[in-house]
C-alpha cells in the first residue's frame, strides 16, 4: 500500500518541480524585460507629448534630438563626465576609508562615540547647497573644495550604517569570544566587521548616489564661480544659452552614472554576500 503512494505521488512531485522551474524562468525573464519595455514606454510617451503638442525643442527636445546631441557634443560632455565622476569616486573612497575607520573607533569606546557623533549628524542635516559657498570661500583649490562637498555628503551613510553594523553583532558570540580569551583585535577582525559587512555594503549603495549628487551640486557652486568642468557646468551653460537638448544630454549622462554607480556596488554586493547571507541568498519562490 505504501508502495501506491509513493507511486502516486511522485507526478505530484515532478509537476511542483516543474511549476516552480517554469515561475523561476518567467521571474529571470520579467527581471530585465519588464524595466526595459516600461523605459521604452516613457520614451514613446515622451516623444509623443513633444510631437502633438508641437514643443519647441528649446523647450522639451525629442528623445531622438538628445541622443544626437550626446554624439555631436560627445568630446565636450565627455570630458566633463570625466571631471565629475572623478570627484564622486574620489569622494566615496574617502568616506569609505574615513566611515569605516570612524566607526570602528566608535565602536571600541563609547565615549569617543557620544563625544563626535553629533558632529556627524549635524554635517548629515546640514545642506551642502548652503555650506558649498563656504567651503570655496576658505578652501582655496577648487578640487579639494568639489571634493570636500562630494564627501560630506557621501560620508555619513558609512558610518552610520557600519556603526549599526558593528553594535549589532550576536551578544552571544561576543560572550563566547570572551570565554576564550579572545582579544579586541579578534573579535573586531573574526566577529564583528563580519557582521557588518551587509550593514555597509547598504550604506555603500546609498553613498555612491549621494557622492554623485554632491559632486553636481559642488560643481553648480563652483560653475558661478568660473570653473567650468563638471556636467554640472554644462548643463548652467546649456540654460544660458537655450541649448535645451546639450542640458538633457548632460542630465542623462548622470543618470547613467549614478545607475552605474548602484550596480557595481550592488554586484559587489552580490558577490560578497550571496554565499552566506540572507539578504543574498536566492530566494525561494
Amino acid at each position: 500500500m505504501s508502495d501506491v503512494v509513493n507511486v502516486s505521488s511522485a507526478p505530484i512531485v515532478d509537476e511542483e518541480e516543474l511549476r516552480h522551474a517554469r515561475a523561476q524562468k518567467i521571474e529571470k525573464i520579467a527581471k530585465w524585460v519588464l524595466p526595459a519595455l516600461m523605459l521604452a514606454l516613457a520614451i514613446f510617451a515622451w516623444d509623443r507629448i513633444v510631437v502633438v503638442n508641437e514643443i519647441p525643442h528649446y523647450i522639451l527636445p525629442r528623445p531622438g534630438l538628445v541622443i544626437e546631441t550626446l554624439i555631436q557634443d560627445w568630446s565636450i560632455l565627455s570630458s566633463a563626465l570625466w571631471v565629475t565622476v572623478k570627484i564622486t569616486l574620489m569622494a566615496l573612497g574617502v568616506a569609505v576609508v574615513g566611515g569605516v575607520g570612524l566607526a570602528i573607533l566608535f565602536t571600541q569606546s563609547r565615549y569617543f562615540e557620544m563625544s563626535f557623533y553629533p558632529f556627524a549628524v549635524i554635517l548629515q542635516v546640514t545642506p551642502v547647497v548652503a555650506i558649498a559657498p563656504l567651503i570655496f570661500i576658505y578652501v582655496d583649490n577648487r578640487l579639494a573644495g568639489l571634493l570636500l562637498c562630494a564627501w560630506i555628503v557621501a560620508f555619513f551613510p558609512i558610518l552610520s550604517n557600519t556603526t549599526l553594523g558593528l553594535n549589532s553583532t550576536d551578544h552571544n558570540l561576543r560572550d563566547l569570544y570572551k570565554i576564550y580569551g579572545a582579544t579586541r583585535w579578534q573579535r573586531l577582525r573574526y566577529l564583528q566587521l563580519p557582521s557588518a559587512l551587509p550593514y555597509f555594503l547598504g550604506g555603500l549603495r546609498i553613498a555612491g548616489g549621494l557622492a554623485l549628487i554632491g559632486a553636481v551640486v559642488s560643481e553648480y557652486v563652483a560653475g558661478t564661480g568660473g570653473i567650468g568642468s563638471g556636467l554640472a557646468f554644462r548643463i548652467l551653460e546649456a540654460g544660458y544659452r537655450l541649448n535645451i537638448p546639450r542640458m538633457f544630454a548632460a542630465l542623462l549622462l548622470i543618470a547613467a552614472t549614478g545607475v552605474v554607480i548602484f550596480t557595481a556596488a550592488s554586484l559587489l554586493s552580490h558577490a560578497l554576500l550571496h554565499k552566506w547571507h540572507e539578504s543574498a541568498i536566492k530566494r525561494e519562490t
